[in-house]
């Protein structure tokens, strides 16, 4: 595995002065990005607005139709009302998701002093000294700890390149996977050599996973098997796991 970890700085004679902060580099959908998604999404919203009234103007003249009712109240609008109307509100829907993916996308604050991960502006700022080693895994973005704990592992769609480039810029070290990674092994019920009460957790892990009314359950079980010492990986829905020395 290959880690570039950050080298210390030196003058000719001896180390040098601490430098001073440097910018921090923030890591988010640059905002041509993100007007170009809202664009499309506002387009797509009223092209489907437009097929709606299609639709409704077809349903109405059919005799044993299914949603004659709102089809016969939405076509009883005059134009061009209803044509602005439908463009209107799709255009509005479909902006409204787009600004949803946007909400629920990770942004990362990297600085010389501590990593902030920000998602649904809620934010975790994790101080210099606790960061040990970052990465991609997969389409997860993982902190470890001096002890290899995970200290974070958050899904994210930034570009591998310029995560790389932002923690190494600012000292952090950096690798091209988990050096970890063989250490995980599946779990099944009851497996061996896990903390008291690991197991229990698992189940009703593997419950959570997978549904997004559960989605944050997961999150926290996995916080609660990390109190124990227990890294977790997931894969496919199924969960792996390795233990911190």
């Amino acid at each position: 595995m290959d880690i570039e970890k950050p080298q210390p700085t030196a003058g000719p004679d001896g180390p040098s002065e601490p430098r001073r902060l440097a910018p921090p580099t923030v890591l988010a959908g640059s905002p041509a990005v993100v007007a170009g998604v809202c664009v499309l999404f506002a387009a797509i919203g009223a092209g489907l607005g437009c097929l709606v009234r299609l639709l409704a103007k077809w349903l109405v003249t059919l005799e044993h139709a299914p949603w004659q009712g709102p089809a016969r109240l939405l076509t009883s609008i005059p134009e061009p009302w209803l044509t602005i109307g439908v463009l209107v509100v799709g255009a509005a829907l479909g902006l409204a998701v787009a600004l949803f993916w946007q909400h629920e996308e990770l942004a990362v604050d990297v600085a010389d002093d501590k990593v902030v991960l920000t998602r649904r502006a809620k934010s975790r700022a994790l101080p210099r000294e606790a960061v040990h080693l970052a990465f991609r895994d997969g389409k997860e973005l993982v902190l470890l700890g001096a002890d290899t704990a995970e200290l974070a592992r958050e899904e994210c769609s930034l570009k591998v390149q310029r995560l790389a480039e932002a923690f190494r810029a600012h000292g952090y070290a950096w690798a091209d996977g988990d050096p970890h990674e063989d250490e995980f092994r599946r779990w099944v019920p009851d497996t061996p050599g896990l903390p008291v009460g690991a197991n229990a957790l698992f189940t009703a892990r593997q419950r959570a996973l997978g549904k997004s009314a559960t989605a944050e359950d997961a999150r926290e079980l996995r916080d609660d098997l990390a109190r124990l010492g227990v890294v977790v990986r997931d894969k496919d829905k199924r969960q792996f796991w390795r233990l911190v020395p």
